[in-house]
């Protein structure tokens, strides 16, 4: 499975590039979207100084055939609507690969976050230009189960490393006696562990937002 993140930049035709980059300061995040046959519902929370101007273009906009408030206040509301125009939602369900939410939408550009196949992503890169939407990758790796990133034996030591307190501070088992709790030598307790630290620590850095590390896999979505 590969994780993507990616900056969508929406057709200017499209009613939320319009008001996004009409009140750039304002941020639009949607909480909740489903599509239709021909449009898409959506539940979204506008943040900033124009919040009432922005509602009040919403509802004279062609492309928003109904809206309704959820919750109101000074610099924030929180809006249902049904739409013409859900390209992303369309996008995602001709691809088959989901959007996950919420979904931050700012000056023109949505930040999207998918995970599926190599095959998926690619097909979800086809729909994005099919509808008009140009996007730029962000960030792509492997996502691994848990299984995978550990071996049986790495993770049956870190889980009785935690259950003894090797980890608490300050510790409530040292390494001699983890080693002899578990039954093994010292040196191959000390080794493993070593090794399943280091795979966390390696995972840990990579899901960092901005970290660039040699494990990065190749964008699947470029070579489609």
């Amino acid at each position: 499975m590969a994780q993507a993140t990616l900056t969508i930049t929406m057709p200017e035709q499209v009613w939320i590039q319009q008001l996004s980059t009409a009140y750039s300061t304002a941020s639009f995040r949607v909480l909740a979207a489903v599509p239709d046959s021909e449009t898409g519902f959506a539940l979204v929370r506008i943040a900033g100084p124009e919040v009432a101007d922005i509602v009040e273009e919403m509802r004279d906009h062609p492309q928003i055939t109904e809206l309704s408030l959820a919750q109101w206040s000074e610099n924030e509301v929180t809006v249902h609507f049904e739409t013409t125009a859900p390209l992303l939602l369309f996008s995602s369900r001709e691809s088959g690969m989901p959007i996950e939410l919420p979904v931050e939408i700012v000056d023109g550009e949505a930040t999207v976050e998918v995970t599926g196949s190599r095959n998926r992503l690619a097909e979800l890169a086809e729909q994005l230009e099919e509808f008009g939407l140009q996007y730029r990758i962000e960030h792509v790796r492997e996502r691994l189960h848990e299984r995978q990133l550990l071996s049986d034996r790495q993770l049956e030591v870190v889980v009785a490393a935690v259950e003894e307190g090797y980890y608490d501070t300050p510790r409530r088992s040292s390494l001699t006696e983890l080693a002899e709790h578990l039954d093994i030598a010292k040196s191959t307790c000390s080794e493993t562990l070593h090794r399943a630290e280091e795979g966390i620590i390696k995972r840990f850095v990579e899901d960092l937002p901005g970290v660039d590390t040699e494990e990065r896999v190749e964008d699947p979505l470029a070579s489609s």
